[in-house]
């Protein structure tokens, strides 16, 4: 599974709210066949999407004020996000997403051995692990390094946890994400035995 995001093509670089935040970046998670008792299993998953609030983070492909067009005549507009109410529902969905998951496999949210949410920003990760009752230094939080990189996130913040020998072989891992549309979800999985640990930020 790859993941890939190129932020500085639609960041307004002299928006503050946004150019400081997000970050290009790319990282991929190799898979492959196993049994429910092996290291790495996904043992449950929550998806979900409330397109009612899909105006809190789009790139307005009307906006005129970028300046340029592309091959086609099309003026793109810059990413815009409306920050506290993003900041709200990325908190209440990533931490109902997780108890979802963890009720499917009964597990005590405060028993999940390591965190790996979307990495939206350090408030928002503290956030999520507060609403949970997971202590803060059980979710990985790779945000100094590399950013807000969406989709990408992820498999670099698994990359961050296993080179930091966080991402122990067996362990309650709980992944979490949320993004534009709205759209959020979850998966309940055991540490693997083994991951890559490649990445490109």
């Amino acid at each position: 599974m790859i993941a890939a995001e190129t932020y500085s093509r639609i960041v307004d670089p002299t928006d503050r709210s946004t150019a400081v935040i997000f970050g290009d970046g790319a990282g991929a998670v190799v898979l492959r066949r196993g049994q429910e008792a092996d290291p790495g299993a996904l043992l449950a998953w929550d998806l979900g999407s409330d397109g009612t609030g899909c105006d809190l983070i789009q790139v307005p492909a009307h906006a005129a004020h970028r300046g340029a067009q592309d091959g086609q005549g099309i003026v793109p507009g810059y990413f815009t996000m409306a920050g506290r109410p993003v900041y709200l529902q990325a908190i209440e969905r990533m931490a109902g997403s997780c108890r979802q998951v963890t009720a499917a496999c009964s597990w005590n949210p405060a028993d999940v051995q390591l965190l790996v949410p979307h990495q939206a920003n350090a408030r928002i990760i503290r956030g999520v692990a507060d609403r949970l009752g997971i202590a803060e230094d059980r979710a990985v939080c790779a945000i100094e390094e590399v950013g807000n990189t969406s989709a990408a996130s992820i498999p670099l913040a698994l990359a961050t946890a296993a080179r930091q020998g966080r991402l122990k072989a067996g362990a309650r891992t709980v992944l979490t994400a949320f993004g534009g549309g709205l759209t959020w979800g979850s998966v309940a999985m055991t540490g693997p035995s083994c991951l890559p640990i490649d990445s490109e930020i």
